[in-house]
């Protein structure tokens, strides 16, 4: 079976991939600085098949060594947090991840150019469609609206050009992802000095999910959402990414092609923040919330088209948002409760 390197391998998404490519029998090499959460245990440190590596993703010599013998390469690294980060860390999201992606860039095409890596995957995200007028966001949409205005999608929309600029030039084969909204267990409270307040509750500087379930665990009532609720997301299982992801390694239909990995349901934040409070305090306790004064970035439409994956992949997120909170919800209390939240 192949070898693959994933880079970002300890952070949220990276860490259900690892999973899934070492449950279809894939050999695993992971890279991560620890930079976000800090050491993390993880129930496959001690797999037969996974070697961990600490260390930095803008170092070019590294990840040279490390892809010597890889067959795929899994560009995740990325300095990446919820909307609270796009406005904490504006200018080191830029800098940071585009040093990331030159890096890994740079080292992919030695590698390539060896005779070695057939192909890298790079991780991108919904929001190079932040700037979007038209729903469901197709493919391609992002080369015909306004930029991202957040440096974060900006940088992301960056990623994308880098991809197709090294096959444009150097013919280094290719695969984009995006993945919207994933929701999961492994999220900790991010590294860093910002604190953002949300009513009487410290925000994980995480996502929307495990920030709503730390904040009814911890009796917020009424409970604060940013904006009127009405914001329209497309949660999916990281699970459920991870298959995805994977599922594009080897597919010929993958190669110079880009897919949105999502779930096909909408759902509002609202519609969210009601089904945690009745899944935490039962059909009896009313429902009662206020308004916060939105972040600038947050947009209010999520949507995406998933015909793609699913037509040419033969991928569909399957897990449901009721699901996912009866994953997440037992892991956020467990985590309030050893003060990791």
């Amino acid at each position: 079976m192949a070898k693959v390197l994933i880079t970002g391998s300890a952070g949220f998404i990276g860490g259900y991939v690892v999973e899934e490519l070492l449950r279809q029998g894939y050999t695993v090499v992971g890279l991560d600085n620890y930079s976000k959460y800090g050491p993390v245990t993880r129930s496959y440190d001690n797999h037969p098949r996974y070697t961990f590596v600490e260390g930095d993703a803008r170092d070019v010599d590294l990840l040279t060594e490390l892809l010597t013998d890889c067959d795929h390469f899994i560009a995740g690294a990325a300095m990446i947090g919820g909307i609270s980060y796009f406005h904490a860390y504006a200018y080191d999201l830029l800098a940071t991840n585009e040093r990331i992606i030159a890096a890994s860039c740079d080292a992919a095409l030695r590698a390539h150019a060896a005779g070695t890596l057939k192909k890298v995957t790079y991780v991108s995200s919904s929001m190079v469609f932040e700037s979007t007028d038209r729903w469901p966001s197709k493919e391609g949409d992002q080369l015909h609206i306004p930029p991202p205005r957040s440096s974060y999608g900006f940088q992301k929309l960056a990623v994308e050009y880098f991809a197709k600029a090294a096959w444009d030039q150097y013919k280094l084969p290719y695969t984009i992802v995006r993945p919207f909204n994933c929701v999961g267990v492994g999220e900790g409270r991010a590294l860093g000095q910002a604190e953002v307040l949300s009513g009487n509750v410290k925000l994980a500087m995480s996502h929307v999910v495990p920030d709503l379930v730390q904040k009814v665990l911890k009796g917020q009532d009424p409970l604060h959402i940013l904006g009127d609720g009405t914001q329209i997301r497309h949660y999916t299982y990281g699970g459920d990414l991870a298959r995805g992801i994977v599922a594009t390694l080897e597919h010929p239909g993958a190669l110079n092609e880009d897919f949105n990995l999502s779930t096909a349901t909408s759902t509002t934040v609202l519609e969210l923040a009601e089904l945690i409070w009745r899944k935490i305090k039962g059909p009896d306790v009313p429902f009662r919330w206020v308004s916060d004064e939105p972040f600038e970035h947050d947009v209010q439409k999520r949507i995406p088209d998933v015909t793609k994956a699913r037509e040419v992949l033969g991928f569909e997120a399957t897990t449901t948002l009721d699901q996912m909170l009866d994953e997440v919800i037992p892991w956020v209390a467990k985590a309030i409760e050893e003060g990791r939240l």
